[in-house]
């Protein structure tokens, strides 16, 4: 049984269609890629399958349950997480504060029990915070369990908001260009998080630019152009796909057959470039 269900899903902005008739099914526990030139629609399409936007038209289905055109914090409820293109990180806070903010949807204590701070409220909270940082030593941020979110490097800070999102305890987890400024190193120990993530039983879906990346961790992938679907499959079969060639690289170069398989491999080139 399907995890996510898309079905025929747009969204419109104006006279602009950013997803048009739009439809693919996420399997669980698998690394599933969102690949596509600037503009394609890719983020757009991650803002409807987390509610950050209602959709024109089409059906959202995640597992039993029907969450079209509801609310971000419903998403969230029913295991949707996920991260940003640009940082949303609390820079007021800790970084332990910060993944601790992410598992309160499964916070039982009330108002009252806060203000009066009641043996209960205590007890939660001082578990909140052992699983908060044992959720930062799985992401690779152990040196960081005591650091004020504002003096961590860029690339700790990609990973503080996938240990936020993890933290909420998702059944998927939206992951939106998280390898973007990071450094080869960083962005190699950024595979092995998303392979350690899938190997947890988090479902992932991964749009990103880094067409290393996504050939090395993805177990499908989705190609989308001005909003619509091109091409789906294995990474193996994407890459070589003819659409998929002209799409990154233009009709003229991508009809030329002396190219050869050169053209297939030279699509994470032209993603690199399009950033």
């Amino acid at each position: 049984m399907s995890l996510l269900r898309v079905e025929a899903l747009s969204k419109k902005f104006g006279g602009l269609n950013a997803v048009e008739d739009l439809s693919f099914d996420i399997q669980p526990g698998a690394v599933h890629s969102i690949i596509g030139p600037n503009g394609a629609g890719k983020t757009t399409l991650l803002n409807l399958l987390s509610g950050v936007y209602r959709p024109s038209a089409g059906r959202i289905g995640f597992g039993e349950h029907d969450l079209t055109g509801r609310a971000p914090h419903e998403f969230a409820a029913h295991g949707i997480a996920r991260t940003f293109q640009n940082l949303q990180v609390f820079f007021n806070m800790s970084a332990l504060e910060n993944v601790m903010v992410g598992r309160h949807l499964h916070e039982r204590c009330g108002i009252v029990s806060a203000l009066l701070r009641s043996p209960r409220q205590s007890r939660a909270e001082r578990a909140c915070r052992e699983e908060a940082a044992e959720i930062m030593r799985f992401v690779g941020l152990h040196n960081y369990l005591s650091a004020a979110a504002d003096a961590m490097p860029y690339g700790a800070l990609k990973r503080l908001e996938i240990a936020r999102a993890l933290a909420t305890a998702p059944k998927l987890m939206l992951l939106d260009e998280p390898a973007a400024g990071l450094n080869p190193t960083e962005a190699l120990e950024l595979d092995d998080l998303i392979v350690r993530l899938s190997g947890r039983g988090v479902t992932v879906v991964l749009v990103e630019h880094n067409m290393r990346l996504v050939m090395g961790v993805s177990d499908h992938i989705l190609v989308l152009d001005y909003g619509r679907k091109l091409a789906e499959g294995p990474a193996a079969t994407v890459r070589n796909d003819p659409k998929v060639i002209e799409a990154y690289l233009g009709s003229a170069i991508a009809h030329d057959g002396s190219y050869g398989n050169a053209i297939a491999s030279a699509v994470a080139v032209a993603v690199e470039m399009h950033r």
